[in-house]
């Protein structure tokens, strides 16, 4: 992992970056997710005991212990730098709702997806009404997931089989679109198996190495987490 202590905020949004405030159990377990990908993240809480439970995963992640209502801290930190920021803390409503302003409005702001937790409908909807681009209900689950889904667009479902192996349903990389299996050759390639392939509802099981994938399709592969991280759009 690119190690943050030399980290320039002006690079942040030219490399797609990711932002976390608050990093209670949701907020560390995106983070965690973010890190064991290689993405460069900055996190963010109130709370020094936090950000030092934070460090045990990776001691040279960024991380600012300060105010996420306080928008010169938030710029000076390097969060209005970031493609992507997760709210991660809900709690006090006013404060989650207040970042999520910041960082979706204030002048300059390179924040292209704000990714919001809620803790009830009510709260949902004031996060939507200024700018949360998408809310999440909290768990450890969806943070893991979450920050699956941020590095790995592509992915779609994922059933771990083990520690190392998953089978995975993804939309066909834009690199694979017009070509064959067998032009691809994913098992010598990319060291993972072809399960199936096809259309939304219309997949075939086993498909031949004929099949030729065409955009918007479904690839089901199954191989080590490490090798399908690998495919191309992860």
């Amino acid at each position: 992992m690119t190690s943050w202590w030399q980290w320039n905020p002006a690079e942040g949004a030219s490399r797609g970056g990711f932002a976390v405030i608050g990093v209670g159990r949701f907020g560390l377990a995106v983070c965690s997710e973010l890190v064991k990908a290689g993405a460069d993240v900055l996190a963010i809480d109130a709370s020094q005991r936090a950000i030092d439970a934070l460090r045990q995963i990776d001691p040279g992640i960024e991380a600012r212990v300060l105010d996420c209502t306080d928008e010169d801290a938030l710029r000076a930190a390097g969060v209005l730098d970031m493609a992507t920021v997760v709210i991660a803390m809900s709690e006090p409503i006013e404060a989650s709702v207040t970042a999520t302003l910041i960082v979706k409005d204030s002048p300059g702001t390179k924040v292209k997806q704000v990714i919001a937790r809620a803790t009830s409908d009510l709260h949902m909807r004031m996060l939507q009404r200024v700018g949360a681009d998408r809310v999440v209900f909290p768990s450890k689950m969806q943070g893991e997931r979450l920050g699956l889904e941020l590095v790995r667009p592509n992915l779609l479902e994922r059933l771990r089989l083990d520690d190392r192996n998953s089978i995975e349903e993804i939309r066909v990389p834009e690199a694979f679109i017009g070509q064959s299996l067998r032009e691809i050759n994913l098992r010598k390639t990319y060291k993972v198996s072809v399960l199936a392939a096809g259309p939304d509802n219309q997949l075939i099981v086993n498909p031949p190495a004929s099949h030729v994938l065409a955009a918007g399709e479904l690839l089901v592969v199954m191989g080590a987490s490490d090798a399908l991280a690998m495919l191309p759009g992860h």
